[in-house]
């Protein structure tokens, strides 16, 4: 194939031409429909991230005082809070993230994981050797289970 054997640059605008005033009202007809399949896309996603952000859990992560991770313990425990997002069952990133926060209670820093709740038992796993995890939240929705005590003298 030469050069010579192409074709022409007008003869290419003109199919072009042709091609888009045959697809146009395929494409407006097709607009519409487009723009409403992004508009309830994005509403939806919207609604995952604020569903998701408004039930978060809060674990309370307290180190001993002899607390000396080594690097391996620290890559596993940064894949661990790397499974979060995967726990949320499609929330997008915005709203699936873990959040450490630190604050200073009656002067001693405390350091708190944050996530979505459905992320609540990756949270609450140990993560490191001398680490003590305390969940918060999910202590108070635990309700002992309590028997009746059996009757003396009674079957």
């Amino acid at each position: 194939m030469s050069i010579a054997d192409l074709p022409a640059a007008d003869d290419v605008l003109a199919d072009v031409g042709t091609w888009a005033s045959a697809a146009a009202p395929c494409a407006a007809a097709a607009s519409p429909v487009a723009l409403a399949l992004w508009l309830w896309w994005a509403v939806r996603r919207a609604r995952l991230v604020r569903a998701a952000l408004a039930d978060r859990v809060t674990v309370e992560v307290v180190p001993t005082s002899t607390f000396d991770p080594s690097e391996g313990e620290v890559g596993r425990w940064a894949r661990q809070l790397g499974r979060v997002h995967h726990s949320t069952q499609g929330v997008p990133a915005r709203g699936s993230a873990a959040r450490l926060r630190y604050s200073a209670v009656d002067g001693k820093m405390c350091c708190y994981l944050e996530g979505p709740a459905t992320a609540a038992a990756v949270l609450a796993m140990p993560c490191f050797a001398e680490v003590e995890v305390r969940a918060h939240r999910a202590q108070k929705d635990i309700q002992p289970v309590r028997f009746p005590a059996p009757r003396e003298g009674g079957k």
